[in-house]
């Protein structure tokens, strides 16, 4: 899956549920609600001692779900989660050693930024999809729309701070490739393995975002 393909989907879906996965036996369940609540789309952070197996276990489970790793801030890390079944990368900070290993294994990655300067560094290697984070705590909305002006061809996926209220706002930015959060796949219910409860958060997200796409249609008149 190339780096188009994948950017293509979170274009697509518009969310990407930020996942804490403490148990891999959890991971099946996770998947089969995100499925099931229509969005085939995961991003397994990296900050328990069971996320490499949490994702190993998912991608086996769902080899139709759209899996990648996030909090990913080595580069020795990379090599692990690409073995695990990761399809792409997200990290928090800008790094150029974890984005020369992702570049050199073939996975995309979307780094994270909180600065012009970040974003530069990032348009210098060669990426323009970046991640803002913490997106509440490092301007939100204002500051997409500052990034907007010397950045016009930069997208964003803001992630951090963000929930069901917010979400319809920052999605109506046209900056905003999607946005990621965790309101939808929450840490206790998948250590419950809340299939029902996640299904209809994620439901709910899902309807939320063809709501934002409907009314930007409208606006746009494609929509009579």
């Amino acid at each position: 899956m190339t780096d188009a393909d994948v950017l293509a989907r979170l274009g697509v879906h518009r969310i990407v549920p930020v996942v804490v996965i403490d148990d891999p036996r959890d991971a099946e369940a996770l998947g089969g609600a995100l499925v099931a609540g229509g969005l085939p789309i995961a991003e397994v952070t990296l900050r328990t001692p069971a996320a490499l197996a949490s994702l190993t276990a998912l991608t086996a489970a769902r080899p139709g779900l759209l899996v990648g790793a996030g909090t990913v801030v080595a580069a020795r890390q990379v090599a692990a989660v690409v073995a695990a079944g990761a399809r792409f990368v997200v990290t928090p900070g800008f790094s150029p050693g974890v984005v020369a290993e992702c570049r050199a294994l073939g996975v995309p990655v979307v780094p994270g930024v909180a600065t012009p300067t970040e974003v530069l560094q990032a348009l210098d290697a060669g990426i323009d999809v970046v991640k803002l984070f913490p997106a509440a705590l490092a301007g939100g909305i204002p500051m997409i729309r500052a990034l907007a002006g010397p950045f016009p061809q930069v997208r964003f996926v803001p992630t951090g701070g963000i929930d069901a209220t917010g979400l319809p706002d920052y999605l109506a930015l046209p900056q905003v490739l999607a946005v990621g959060g965790s309101w939808m796949v929450p840490r206790s219910m998948v250590r419950t393995r809340d299939v029902a409860g996640i299904t209809q958060l994620v439901a709910d997200a899902v309807r939320l975002v063809a709501a934002v796409d409907a009314g930007a249609a409208v606006d746009a008149g494609v929509v009579a």
